[in-house]
């Protein structure tokens, strides 16, 4: 390190890049931690900016002789700064730190202490005593958590989703009347129309929006005010409540203080509750982009009742092939964002008294399966599901090939005897009015008022 100053915690020196606005605790960390790739999410950075700005606005009113105007003004000019992205380097951390998260909120309160100080021309804020005031890592990281997975959750992955669903709106009204074999088992059932089978698709994202949007009111509870262990100390009266109202003003996110603080320090459920809601849209996603590759599955040899666009060449030494790579990655994603959902759980049974210390870990996971599958379902919409197209004709020949259009004739002729025309007809390689013929079951006139496959639906 040629170029460095001297910064000075309760442990002693230490030497810091000098163009650099954080300090000793955390080059500390990022000494001690030279674990991984994974830095601390850029949404966390971001939901402390935004608590770091509230609380010093929140200390300012309840004690303004600790919080001037001036130490409160030059602490949020910092904060802009951050929100403003014009920082992006000064945090540097791994996720593979101390479980409560506390370097990384040191490293925030020391950059906005001193980008405050530098805005200020003096030395004006204390990262621990005017930065950190009133608060502690063990209410801070919970409560940033929460500001970011909400975050991510309202305004990223839940546009994403009504997205998809709007396409899928479109491509049932396209695909009315559209008639085709359905399929249980992996084996030919009933007819469906596609539009039918379009809406459970579509009901599949809307009920996992809904279950996003239950999951918000738990994330929208945070644990600011509770500091150490959950009783408050250093903070005034009122404090959670105060920093939560600055919160939503600048969010426009209806954040409210927990109650219940020892609950909040010490547990994850809201955060494995509103990641399982996720899950479950990852469950479902991987369902619905299974059978579009299947229906889309071919050209000559699958399935091929739909058609889906060709993005890139699929193979490197078959002329000609092209694959379903969206269906593809988007399966990928979900199968990520099961794994993490793994962890959040393992991670969320560890709080042991008056703190879980996995809170890094399941930020981590949680704000990064959001990602993926914000992404993914957008990339997914655009490249894929809005260019679905009908192969109506192949859908036509297999419904008429389908021997389970037999189930129409059980109320006339019976189950068994249903049974053994199917049999029949697939055994002998006819046509199921041939075979009710020949076993004597219907007369043709009779078979042809009743046999109406395209209205089965």
């Amino acid at each position: 390190m040629e170029n460095y100053r001297i910064e000075r915690d309760s442990m002693g020196e230490m030497k810091v890049p000098a163009e650099r606005y954080w300090g000793a605790q955390t080059q500390r960390s990022f000494q001690n931690f030279p674990i991984g790739w994974e830095k601390m999410p850029a949404q966390i950075i971001h939901a402390f900016a935004e608590l770091k700005k509230a609380a010093a606005q929140a200390n300012h009113e309840l004690k303004p002789e600790k919080m001037t105007g001036e130490k409160c003004a030059a602490i949020t000019a910092a904060c802009d700064e951050i929100l403003d992205g014009k920082l992006p380097d000064e945090f540097p951390l791994a996720v593979w730190q101390t479980g409560s998260g506390t370097q990384s909120n040191m490293n925030v309160n020391e950059v906005v202490a001193n980008r405050g100080n530098a805005i200020a021309g003096k030395k004006l804020l204390h990262p621990n005593d005017d930065v950190n005031m009133s608060q502690s890592s063990n209410d801070t990281f919970p409560t940033a958590m929460h500001i970011a997975a909400a975050t991510v959750v309202e305004k990223e992955l839940i546009p994403a989703i009504d997205v998809l669903t709007e396409t899928f709106k479109r491509l049932e009204k396209e695909n009315e009347g559209v008639v085709k074999s359905g399929r249980t088992h992996l084996q030919d059932a009933v007819p469906i129309s596609f539009s039918q089978e379009i809406s459970g698709w579509r009901g599949m994202l809307e009920a996992d929006r809904e279950q996003l949007e239950k999951s918000l009111e738990g994330l929208y509870q945070l644990a600011i005010g509770g500091t150490a262990v959950g009783t408050g100390l250093n903070a005034p009266k009122g404090f959670g409540e105060k920093v939560a109202e600055k919160l939503s003003k600048a969010t426009f996110m209806p954040f409210v203080s927990n109650p219940n603080k020892f609950h909040a320090l010490t547990s994850l459920d809201r955060m494995v509750f509103a990641h399982g809601a996720i899950k479950a849209l990852a469950a479902d996603l991987m369902k619905i982009a299974n059978d579009i590759r299947w229906l889309a599955s071919g050209p000559r040899c699958g399935l091929g009742e739909v058609f889906i666009p060709e993005n890139e060449p699929g193979s490197s030494i078959m002329p000609g092939k092209v694959n379903p790579t969206q269906c593809e990655s988007i399966t990928m994603i979900a199968v990520q964002v099961m794994g993490n959902d793994a962890t959040i759980g393992m991670a969320a049974s560890q709080g042991n008294f008056q703190l879980n210390v996995f809170l890094p870990v399941t930020a981590y996971n949680f704000l990064q399966s959001a990602r993926l599958l914000t992404d993914g379902i957008l990339s997914f919409n655009e490249r894929c599901v809005s260019g679905i197209t009908a192969n109506r004709e192949k859908m036509s020949e297999n419904l008429h090939r389908s021997l389970m259009l037999v189930t129409s004739l059980n109320p006339y002729i019976g189950y068994d005897n249903a049974a053994k025309v199917a049999k029949k007809a697939h055994k002998e390689n006819l046509s199921l009015k041939q075979a009710c013929l020949e076993l004597g079951f219907m007369s043709e006139e009779d078979f042809d008022s009743v046999f109406h496959p395209e209205e089965l639906v």
